[in-house]
């Protein structure tokens, strides 16, 4: 799927381009891209250009909803089939996404950018070979094409996530120059397409797999295992877990997931909100 290129809209943001043309202003200048750049759009008295494109006025837009231009109109980057995912700003500027209300990526104390980057610089992947079995929004694939990647495979199972990344602009686009070919992004359940990954073919891994209620078998020991077949020895993986119902149920997933890797053949220690391994 092709990346959006249109506008994207906030409700702060919003308010500041009427803000200026009622008070009388014949451009504006702010992001319209969730602050990956700053540009100006020229205010006429029906409309509002930007990068040779019209767009009416935006009439009240909602809290917390990104909004982008389908032809007709400023839409939320939502849909619903079975479950409902959006696509959700932040103070950040890149956008978190909720599926069912449920925030995905953590956000509370850094951009979830940012928070990619740290988590990505533990598996040191300039140079290497990396697999990025659930990839959300890409993030941590662009962390890796930043830092130098040799080569990514990103598997992501749900079609709708797809489609929100092609209208985020901080998620990478794999037909895009800065990719140099190196990201191939698979829509695909990587529960099942990991088997026909070849044996000691990667150089690193990245796991962030959704809460465990919702993805069991991606904590599982049988998992766990084809994830050190194909990872070569030396290797190392991160594994994002947080730390779900530790205070309601003493249940402390992160040891759980360490004792399950250190079972298929890693060693395994807890690093930042997951758990690093290295394998065996």
């Amino acid at each position: 799927m092709s990346h959006y290129s249109g506008p994207l809209l906030t409700r702060p943001v919003a308010e500041a381009l009427l803000a200026a043309h009622q008070g009388g202003a014949t451009a504006w200048t702010g992001s319209l891209d969730l602050e990956r750049s700053s540009g100006s759009a020229s205010l006429q008295a029906d409309d509002w250009h930007w990068k040779g494109e019209r767009y009416p006025y935006p009439h009240k837009l909602k809290d917390r909803t990104i909004y982008y231009w389908d032809g007709d109109e400023f839409a939320p980057a939502s849909r619903f089939s079975g479950s409902l995912i959006k696509l959700v700003p932040t103070e950040w500027g890149a956008p978190t996404f909720e599926i069912d209300g449920i925030k995905m990526l953590p956000t509370a104390k850094a951009s979830p950018f940012e928070d990619a980057r740290r988590k990505v610089a533990l598996v040191e992947p300039r140079g290497k070979v990396l697999l990025d079995t659930c990839g959300g929004l890409g993030y941590f694939a662009a962390c890796c094409l930043e830092a130098g990647v040799a080569r990514i495979h990103s598997f992501e199972k749900n079609p709708d996530v797809l489609w929100l990344r092609t209208l985020n602009p901080w998620s990478p686009d794999p037909d895009a120059p800065a990719s140099g070919d190196r990201l191939q992004l698979t829509h695909a359940d990587v529960s099942q397409a990991i088997t026909e990954v070849a044996d000691a073919s990667v150089d690193a891994l990245l796991h962030d797999p959704p809460r465990f209620g919702i993805a069991g078998e991606l904590y599982s020991q049988a998992f766990y295992d084809q994830l050190a077949r194909v990872l070569r020895r030396g290797g190392r993986m991160f594994h994002y877990t947080g730390s779900p119902n530790k205070l309601t149920s003493d249940r402390d997933v992160p040891r759980e997931v360490a004792k399950r890797l250190e079972k298929a053949g890693f060693k395994a220690q807890l690093a930042l909100d997951g758990v690093l391994a290295t394998r065996r």
